[in-house]
């Protein structure tokens, strides 16, 4: 009997590049397979963690976990690998789309693990899904591999052209050179200004001057 919601357990239409079977050869590896393959973690989700969650469907036979070609860091992606089909299976159907770390995380049957796929397929090492991100993803690293280098030439360009000019150009006139940089006038020293014009007006009228008092009390007496 036919039915109009698709199964949960079913792999999705996606073939790896490197398979060097036929069509027909890796129906069968999946239609066997006892390994997962996990995307979308976040670079700081540890072996701990993925064994937590995915072991509630099976017991786990090992994990390994997918690291920079060039860094051999996490980069988000690894390999679950259980005793039994059917535990995959139910992986599929009960963990796949679920929240782990922060993250949607999503699993798909693989034709199993070949020494050399834990490592990213990308330029810069990790996965190629990294290579064009545009948005900014804290858990992926930050900025994608193109991004992060258009934002590292746009640093360097703000510097050369916008930064402050602290040393005199070849080329400069000696005008420029010579020329001496004229004092700044602040508040403060027209206080200091203001002040000593008062002390030097206290001097010059007897009126203002400190310790008088004995001579006007003098000048009254007479």
């Amino acid at each position: 009997m036919a039915s109009i919601v698709q199964s949960l357990s079913v792999p999705s239409a996606y073939k790896d590049q490197q398979y060097q079977g036929t069509s027909v050869q890796l129906a069968q590896d999946l239609a066997h397979s006892t390994t997962l393959y996990v995307g979308n973690l976040s670079f700081y989700t540890t072996e701990e963690q993925i064994y937590e969650l995915f072991s509630k469907c099976g017991e786990i036979k090992r994990i390994i976990m997918g690291l920079d070609r060039n860094q051999k860091t996490p980069c988000g992606f690894c390999f679950v690998e259980y005793y039994h089909h059917s535990d995959a299976l139910d992986c599929m159907k009960y963990i796949n789309s679920s929240k782990l770390d922060e993250r949607i995380v999503r699993s798909d049957l693989d034709h199993g693990f070949r020494e050399g796929r834990q490592f990213g397929r990308g330029r810069s090492g990790g996965q190629v899904r990294d290579e064009y991100r545009l948005e900014f993803d804290p858990g992926r690293g930050g900025w994608g591999h193109v991004r992060a280098k258009q934002e590292a030439e746009r640093d360097r360009d703000q510097k050369a052209n916008y930064e402050a000019i602290t040393t005199i150009p070849e080329g400069a006139s000696n005008e420029y050179k010579d020329r001496k940089e004229e004092p700044i006038t602040t508040k403060r020293g027209r206080d200091d200004d203001d002040d000593d014009d008062e002390n030097q007006r206290g001097k010059a009228n007897p009126r203002f001057r400190e310790g008088d008092e004995e001579d006007e009390e003098s000048f009254i007496q007479v």
